[in-house]
């Protein structure tokens, strides 16, 4: 019933291209024996629709989990309850908790979408078949080891003409009307987090999969990330620099500008004090990503998900959540760096010597001036910029990928620094009021500041605008950033051996 619902001309090409075209331009035919009547007419429309019917098997005009399990029961298919929960999640646009036609409609074409992109991903020697070496070495990729029988078991369960390969036909009608989530070609691909450093190391850690745990793939996926962060951390600098210098001292009275500070702090320390801070900002890179990954490697078992990759809002929990501990534990060198940005010719040595002193004025406390804030927005930071992330590649994977699900280098940058741009935006005002409470004790006779009291004190003295200061340098910085630990990332890939996928 599901098979003759479906167009048979929209197989795969075969093997020789050449053929195919000569004999499409003497018999259209041969190519779409069905005149696009079936896959995209009328009648196609109908065959779904007997589809529908089958299925709802109450006649109330909408498909649930129970018509689905009874439904597809009776056409020989058998699924679980949670497989049937998930193709109704994710058909449901209406969320009234079952599909109605235009809804399966809807669902159908774009699972059909995604399941070419994964036969095209499966079918490494392009020749529109997979065979049992295919499935094996796609499995390896993933981590998972399997034998040749244990292929040759998967072939059966989806080979019906006996050639013991699937084409495109026998896999669509297998797993049309079965979940298919985190598609692991479109996963690898668009791995993003490790490889954007914009400064603000709050993103959400990215997946690893089973091969490259046991590998020793992941360590250098994190040093060449740490290696690109570094790089781009220290070639935007005076960018960094005068950010923090216009969110502390920037005001209605003092409006400094992009050239003016630059001015300021060449005249003041000359062009190397345009780096001041840069080195502990680099430093702080290994020990945060560090405890960032192990966290997250933890709290994904606390979740309790039992897949090797976590749905969206399990990474967002997961992700935040190891963010704050990983902020928490190197948060003193977050302290140091706004004070080494923020001091003045000959007021350290260096960095053990801003500690030092800090420690014997202050006591331990300044070092987790600005905590509260900072620890809040971890969470709108992480969230927008996943969330703008995952909706730019889903957008992009609608649209555009239709032979592979590649996005290309200018893609991927463009979503990237899209996402952190938002989650930046978002999370501004937070990172702001941070900024200043840090800096507020290094001010003799300053009063102590609570989060609340200055926030009220910007809003009252410079008004919504003042909780931006420094908003323009830090946007400048986000374009080169993200090129910049990008092409480094790519090149300590190479370097370090970790295979390109």
């Amino acid at each position: 019933m599901v098979s003759s619902v479906l167009c048979r001309c929209v197989a795969s090409p075969p093997p020789d291209a050449a053929a195919a075209a000569s004999s499409s331009a003497s018999s259209p035919a041969s190519v779409d024996p069905c005149g696009g009547a079936v896959c995209g007419g009328p009648d196609h429309r109908l065959r779904l629709w007997s589809l529908f019917q089958t299925l709802d098997v109450n006649r109330d005009g909408g498909l649930c989990v129970n018509d689905l399990a009874v439904g597809l029961r009776r056409l020989g298919l058998h699924r679980t309850e949670g497989e049937l929960q998930k193709i109704v999640q994710a058909g449901d646009k209406d969320l009234d908790g079952q599909l109605d036609f235009e809804e399966f409609v809807h669902y159908l074409q774009d699972h059909e979408k995604k399941l070419r992109l994964v036969f095209k991903s499966l079918d490494k020697k392009n020749d529109g078949r997979i065979d049992a070496q295919e499935i094996m070495q796609s499995l390896r990729d993933l981590g998972v080891k399997i034998s040749e029988q244990q292929a040759e078991k998967i072939l059966k369960s989806m080979d019906k003409n006996g050639t013991m390969t699937i084409d495109w036909n026998e896999w669509r009608d297998y797993h049309l009307l079965h979940p298919v989530e985190n598609i692991p070609e479109i996963i690898l691909y668009w791995k993003h987090s490790t490889i954007f450093d914009v400064g603000e190391n709050l993103t959400v850690p990215d997946e690893f999969t089973m091969e490259e745990r046991q590998t020793g793939m992941w360590w250098r996926h994190l040093v060449a990330g740490g290696g690109a962060g570094a790089v781009s951390r220290t070639c935007t600098a005076p960018l960094d620099r005068l950010k923090v210098l216009m969110q502390v001292h920037a005001s209605r009275s003092n409006n400094m500008c992009i050239v003016g500070g630059f001015t300021q702090m060449i005249r003041e320390g000359g062009a190397k004090s345009l780096w001041r801070g840069n080195g502990i900002n680099v430093l702080k890179i290994a020990p945060e990503s560090a405890i960032k990954f192990m966290a997250y490697e933890q709290i994904k078992r606390l979740v309790g998900s039992d897949q090797e990759t976590l749905r969206i809002h399990e990474r967002l929990v997961a992700g935040s959540l190891a963010g704050a501990i990983a902020q928490s534990s190197i948060y003193p060198m977050e302290v140091l760096k706004t004070r080494m940005a923020l001091r003045k010719t000959g007021q350290y040595s260096g960095m053990l010597d801003c500690a030092r002193k800090i420690l014997a004025r202050e006591g331990m406390s300044a070092f987790y001036k600005g905590y509260v804030p900072n620890m809040l927005g971890i969470i709108p930071y992480a969230g927008i910029d996943l969330a703008v992330y995952e909706t730019l590649k889903n957008a992009w994977l609608q649209r555009y990928a239709v032979n592979s699900a590649d996005p290309g280098v200018f893609v991927l940058l463009a979503c990237g620094t899209m996402s952190s741009t938002c989650g930046q935006l978002a999370s501004y005002p937070l990172a702001l009021v941070r900024t200043r409470m840090q800096a507020q004790a290094s001010i003799e006779g300053a009063p102590e500041v609570t989060m609340s009291s200055l926030f009220k004190q910007i809003l009252r003295t410079e008004g919504a605008f003042g909780l931006y200061r420094g908003l323009a340098p830090n946007f400048m910085k986000v374009i080169p950033a993200v090129s910049i630990s990008y092409v480094v990332y790519e090149n300590l890939k190479i370097t370090l051996g970790v295979q390109s996928r």
